[in-house]
């Protein structure tokens, strides 16, 4: 009875809704930008986004037409933020099946020409593999990968640029302060090609100095050494190998002392 005198006394017209609720999509790789023998790889980090097509999937002039953006799309009415951004993804990019993650609600007004439109904000980083069938579809004229460097000086749609802004700082959380970067490691490695997937998202002095992570990758508990296996992958002189241990680890993980 509560609820129903309530109801009858609640006003729509007085509070200010938005005109639409949209769910967009961050993803992340790490990819080697350079090999040479007897070194250890240069990584990038790059993420995923579409070119908005000149028109939309029914055929009308696009917002934002031609721009490079983050996948997304309007959330309908029988799906939660969540659901919408792993079908908008598979609908403009043809990938799915990965894990993503929510971490920021973007309803600043004036965000979107279109009106007061309120985005959900996800996030994956996953290994490359997982993004090889990437294909534009839908409403995308193309998709296709960038170094962070390159996309943050594109003239991105919307507010795309501060939505991928803090996406690099949660998955840069990520790497530092979980073991996500064994995602993109073979299973036995050596201390500096983990050092170089760290190195696309930090330039903390303690993983940038080779002498200093070489000292601390023996004192990490969540890595051992591979008994009695060297590698001349990334140095000509024999080099040691290592690999993870599954554990709850202390954040963060990297920089702290043990």
């Amino acid at each position: 009875m509560t609820n129903k005198k309530a109801l009858e006394q609640y006003d729509v017209k007085k509070y200010r809704t938005p005109d639409g609720y949209t769910s967009d999509i961050c993803v992340f790789t790490i990819i080697p930008e350079k090999m040479e023998a007897y070194k250890p790889p240069v990584m990038d980090l790059k993420i995923m986004l579409i070119q908005r097509a000149a028109l939309d999937s029914e055929g009308n002039v696009n917002i934002e037409a031609n721009k490079w953006a983050i996948p997304g799309g309007f959330v309908q009415d029988d799906e939660t933020a969540f659901e919408a951004a792993k079908r908008e993804l598979e609908e403009e990019t043809n990938i799915s099946g990965i894990h993503i993650k929510q971490y920021g609600v973007y309803d600043k007004p004036g965000r979107d020409p279109r009106g007061w439109i309120i985005s959900n904000a996800h996030y994956a980083i996953v290994p490359d593999t997982y993004l090889a069938k990437r294909k534009a579809q839908d409403d995308a004229a193309e998709v296709a990968l960038f170094s962070i460097n390159e996309v943050l000086q594109l003239d991105l749609a919307f507010d795309h640029k501060d939505i991928i802004s803090d996406a690099i700082n949660v998955i840069s959380t990520d790497l530092l302060q979980t073991t996500a970067a064994k995602n993109f490691l073979p299973k036995h490695f050596t201390y500096s090609e983990l050092q170089a997937v760290l190195k696309t998202v930090t330039d903390d002095p303690a993983i940038l100095s080779d002498q200093s992570f070489s000292r601390k990758i023996k004192s990490l508990p969540f890595i051992k050494e591979v008994p009695g296996k060297t590698t001349t992958r990334t140095s000509k002189r024999a080099t040691k190998l290592y690999t993870f241990i599954d554990m709850d680890v202390i954040k963060p993980i990297y920089t702290a002392r043990y």
